[in-house]
């Protein structure tokens, strides 16, 4: 196999499948209405809901719902070879993430924008609303820590990227005003973004910010501290981010982000297909390759023969499926839909571009990975998890950009790395957004009860300094880490519940006759693939001590919370659809 064939195959699928499927989608499942208002217009209050350009929102969504994750899950799964990562992620893609991104945001926008949560307590019961609610929060405080504690460790051991965040954020707001309050052309105002994200790029690259002499040195007192320094600037970011109107900073910092991973996959997509370099690494492992890793006395880490079917989900989320996509889509994004139809472009093909970016990294892995590991093809299965993953992307992309055009390496590796770092702050300030309406939904439901209370707690300043506070706090002392390895179970849990809430709203609301079958199925086959994948890491992934309690404790409650999920939804399923009536938006 070569890099020209995967590229090109994978753009091809994605291309018929939007033109087919989604299209079906849209016109059987959703039969979405180009004439019916959307909460950005009947609801506008200039905060939350605002309608956005499609190329805007697109570029706002794409950018939440991207962070690391179509970058480091992939890299990580190539443990088992490059062709069952590659299967899973075009596989996992095409008839379940799009799905579940399209069908989240489209329900959102009938309920007036509200999240899926509220839907799930509409649709199910008010029990069910409420469990997923609380649990919702404790998700997204684990991506606050998790995203605080990555972006700031990627701020201070690369300097350059560090200026060129804090410039692009100037840039994000200049043309914010540009946009929305002097109304200048769209066109112009685009290309006059790009230009100074530009000139960021290399302002970044010609004056790198550093706190303390080296701090990239990430053994050293230096990094600890340059690194507390990020942690402290990141809160104080956050809580801002989540807080301002949209259109000030989000819509348009998003957009020019979106720019940044459309030109790197552009520039890297056309490098690996006239390239086309001969794939080095194995197609194929092994069944069971040691890809999770446990945590041993003394905090060390024990790796663990991982069966590609159920854990696969856990470590390939975003670029195949992922739970957090459906919080941002019913989040966020349905707030700014200027127009249903958008909605296919926005959600459906958002999901497909995160899929053609894994491509480009197993791609780069399995051109290069061999060479940059020092592994031979017969050790990948037992020692790629101790030398490969997210470095080897950064050094395969940067290898292929400079054997086509030329470039040093170190530009290739520099732009790579701006690359990851853009998307984690994205998914950052995303993240403690809808963190802010996952805790105002909460304490609303007490407002006829303890009007005084519910109106202090829901207040958006209050509601945000509270995630980003403790999220911090988390990230800090580096505690996330106890916990992390169960974040990905309960994204791809989340996914699953969202997804049987999606099935729900097809069959009993929208009555898509045959076509609910499209979302029934994938959403029974997530479900039992992710249970049976908790189940499998709370049996065999070792845990001592604190990590035992943390990481498997929060694993029990989430499992237990998941078949009380299921319970409801199988109860709610039964209901005759005529009950459902009143639900209907």
């Amino acid at each position: 196999m070569n890099s020209a064939v995967i590229v090109l195959l994978a753009g091809a699928i994605y291309l018929a499948m939007y033109f087919s499927y989604g299209k079906s989608l849209q016109s059987k499942v959703v039969k979405a209405d180009p004439n019916r208002p959307t909460p950005a217009h009947r609801l506008y209050d200039g905060v939350d809901y605002v309608p956005a350009h499609p190329l805007v929102l697109y570029g706002h969504h794409f950018a939440s719902i991207a962070g690391a994750g179509p970058i480091v899950g992939p890299a990580i799964a190539m443990a088992w070879g490059w062709l069952p990562g590659l299967l899973w992620v075009w596989f996992g893609n095409v008839f379940i993430g799009a799905v579940h991104d399209y069908l989240a945001l489209m329900s959102s926008v009938r309920y007036d924008g509200k999240s899926v949560q509220w839907i799930a307590g509409r649709l199910m019961s008010r029990k069910t609303g409420v469990a997923f609610e609380v649990y919702i929060w404790f998700a997204l405080l684990l991506v606050v820590a998790a995203f605080v504690a990555v972006t700031a460790k990627l701020l201070t051991v690369t300097p350059q990227a560090a200026t060129a965040t804090l410039l692009f954020l100037l840039v994000a707001v200049i043309l914010g005003y540009l946009m929305y309050k002097v109304r200048l052309d769209f066109k112009l105002a685009t290309i006059i973004g790009i230009v100074l994200l530009i000139a960021a790029v290399w302002i970044g690259l010609k004056y790198p910010l550093v706190f303390v002499d080296g701090q990239t040195d990430t053994t050293s007192a230096a990094y600890t501290t340059a690194y507390h320094y990020w942690n402290i600037i990141l809160m104080v970011y956050i809580i801002i981010a989540a807080s301002l109107p949209v259109w000030i900073l989000l819509q348009p910092r998003d957009y020019l982000n979106a720019y940044i991973l459309w030109f790197g996959l552009i520039f890297g997509g056309i490098a690996f297909i006239f390239l086309a370099k001969d794939f080095t690494a194995p197609a194929y492992t092994t069944w069971s390759a040691y890809v999770v890793t446990g945590i041993g006395e003394g905090g060390s880490s024990v790796p663990v023969a991982s069966p590609f079917w159920p854990t696969i989900p856990l470590i390939i989320a975003c670029g195949s499926l992922s739970g957090f996509h459906s919080l941002v889509g019913s989040g966020t994004t349905s707030k700014q839909l200027d127009n249903e139809i958008h909605g296919l472009m926005v959600g459906y093909g958002g999901m497909f571009t995160e899929g053609f970016l894994s491509t480009i990294v197993i791609t780069a892995i399995a051109v290069y990975g061999v060479q940059l590991t020092g592994l031979q093809p017969e050790q990948w299965a037992t020692e790629y998890i101790t030398k490969g993953g997210l470095g080897t992307f950064l050094g395969g992309y940067a290898k292929a950009v400079s054997e086509f055009y030329g470039v040093s390496e170190t530009f290739g590796k520099t732009f790579a790395t701006l690359w990851v770092s853009a998307f984690t702050l994205t998914s950052l300030d995303t993240a403690t957004r809808l963190g802010r309406f996952a805790w105002q939904e909460l304490f609303s439901m007490v407002t006829d009860t303890s009007k005084g209370i519910a109106k202090i707690l829901t207040n958006k300043w209050v509601a945000s300094i509270i995630i980003a506070g403790i999220g911090t706090y988390l990230a800090w002392g580096a505690g996330y880490k106890v916990i992390w390895p169960a974040f990905s179970a309960m994204n791809q849990m989340l996914a699953s519940i969202a997804m049987m809430t999606a099935a729900l709203w097809v069959a009993k609301v929208q009555q898509a006759g045959k076509w609910s079958w499209a979302v029934i199925i994938p959403a029974l086959f997530l479900w039992i693939t992710v249970t049976a994948a908790i189940i499998w890491y709370l049996i065999y992934v070792p845990m001592t001590g604190q990590y035992l309690i943390a990481v498997k404790g929060a694993l029990v409650v989430s499992l237990f919370l998941n078949l009380l999920l299921a319970w409801d939804f199988w109860v709610a399923w039964k209901r005759p659809s005529e009950e459902y009536a009143a639900s209907a938006a």
